[in-house]
């Protein structure tokens, strides 16, 4: 009874955390949100931006590298470890999950699994990685893609589910990501 209490108490501190860093996440100052974003925990690398209508849950398990850029209504999930590295571009609308529920558990209980993304890797628009899923350096996720599976380095991948449709020509990328807008 008393576990069951506690349980219930931390996963509402959870919801409120979350509804804040929400709140959060439509002030139009990038720097700003970047402040709040790491008093909760997350780790922001320098000169990353992240851009308006970015949700996250439980960011104190949110790293992300130097110089990445998560685009507007990205859905980042802390519930597991979650690494993002250095360049990284996340293009809008992208999910990133690392917890699902055990569709053949009586109970449909929550299971989680950390999610690694390698550096100078780009996810384009609305694409869904799910839980477990490591994304090798300089690989290329297609807009739509379901990615339920590893991706190695410097594959394309597209389609749901994902698959190799290509690989990238440009195996030693040393490019920086643009500046982020000042009201974004």
């Amino acid at each position: 009874m008393f576990n069951k209490i506690i349980r219930r108490l931390k996963a509402i501190l959870l919801e409120c955390d979350n509804m804040v860093l929400k709140c959060v996440g439509h002030i139009p100052f990038h720097h700003v949100r970047r402040f709040f974003y790491r008093i909760q925990g997350m780790k922001i690398g320098k000169g990353s931006t992240l851009h308006m209508g970015a949700v996250f849950y439980d960011a104190c398990k949110i790293s992300i590298g130097q110089d990445s850029i998560i685009g507007e209504n990205a859905v980042l999930d802390g519930r597991d470890k979650l690494i993002i590295g250095d360049h990284v571009d996340i293009a809008s609308e992208v999910m990133i999950y690392n917890a699902e529920h055990d569709i053949n558990d009586e109970n449909f209980k929550a299971v989680t699994s950390p999610v690694e993304i390698g550096d100078y890797v780009f996810i384009g628009p609305r694409a869904i990685i799910l839980p477990g899923v490591k994304i090798g350096k300089g690989a290329v996720v297609g807009a739509g893609a379901v990615v339920t599976r590893d991706v190695g380095e410097f594959e394309i991948v597209g389609g749901v589910p994902a698959k190799v449709i290509g690989e990238r020509k440009l195996k030693n990328p040393t490019y920086r990501l643009g500046r982020a807008a000042w009201f974004r």
